[in-house]
């Protein structure tokens, strides 16, 4: 079974194999990757479909993101997950990789030299709260403090990847400090990425951008963060589940302090 680099052509391919694995589809999240990232897979010797998934996402010349690990229930245990991450991972080079790994994939994982650096839960509700009056929607004019902002907070150049942001997501918001963004997955709005300057920045923009929803949101919050992770959960957001945030070859980069909400946990 060759590894071959998938085109948006694969795209259902995908959302069937994702569903296949108890999934949602996230049809929206792969357009994006497959722009943002590389996406590898492994057809199916049957015939139907893909047999495995991963994608490698790069950030600058330092950092890399791996997701969408998949293989399809028929072919569980033959080594084609382990094959993939192999690839990529010599794609990756010299670059730092993260990732978040559920329980069952969190052995292979270790076996391939990374290590848990933290966990992450992802939270759902209907935010209950009001305006905070400290936030308000940024523009295209907005984008360089934004971008300025990201790179000093990440340490790492994501700017490929937050140019998206205004025609992907559902609204951008901006604070003293600080910015957000919001965007529609399947059944809900997924709040991400925030990044401020403190916790009371960050809990102006996720809240407006919450109640800008107006309806069920996900939250995928830092465990680390033991204050707003009560703080949101005071205002509706419950019913975690949780993974492990990985890391091989170095540290993280950049001041996790000041970051509190990735924009997807496919992208961190």
């Amino acid at each position: 079974m060759d590894i071959r680099r998938l085109t948006p052509d694969d795209l259902d391919d995908c959302t069937r194999l994702a569903k296949d694995r108890d999934w949602p589809p996230e049809r929206h999240k792969w357009a994006l990757l497959f722009e943002v990232g590389e996406v590898y897979g492994i057809d199916a010797a049957d015939g139907d479909g893909l047999a495995a998934t991963n994608i490698l996402t790069r950030y600058g010349d330092d950092h890399a993101v791996i997701s969408m690990v998949l293989t399809a229930s028929r072919y569980a245990r033959r080594g084609l997950g382990r094959a993939l991450m192999e690839h990529v991972l010599e794609r990756a080079g010299d670059r730092t990789v993260s990732l978040h790994a559920t329980e069952n994939g969190r052995p292979l994982y270790e076996r391939l030299g990374f290590r848990t650096v933290g966990r992450v839960a992802k939270h759902t509700g209907v935010f209950r709260g009001e305006p905070s009056g400290a936030t308000r929607p940024a523009t295209e004019d907005d984008l360089g403090e934004i971008l300025a902002l990201d790179a000093e907070v990440f340490g790492t150049d994501r700017s490929r990847l937050l140019r998206r942001m205004f025609g992907f997501g559902e609204q951008v918001r901006i604070a003293d400090g600080g910015f957000g963004h919001c965007w529609r997955n399947d059944d809900s709005v997924v709040i991400g990425p925030v990044v401020a300057r403190d916790e009371e920045t960050a809990r102006a923009l996720i809240g407006d951008l919450a109640l800008h929803a107006g309806g069920p949101v996900r939250m995928d919050l830092d465990l680390a963060q033991e204050e707003l992770v009560g703080w949101a959960g005071r205002h509706g957001m419950g019913d975690p589940w949780q993974v492990s945030l990985m890391v091989r070859a170095g540290d993280l980069p950049g001041d996790r302090a000041r970051q509190f909400l990735p924009f997807m946990q496919a992208l961190g």
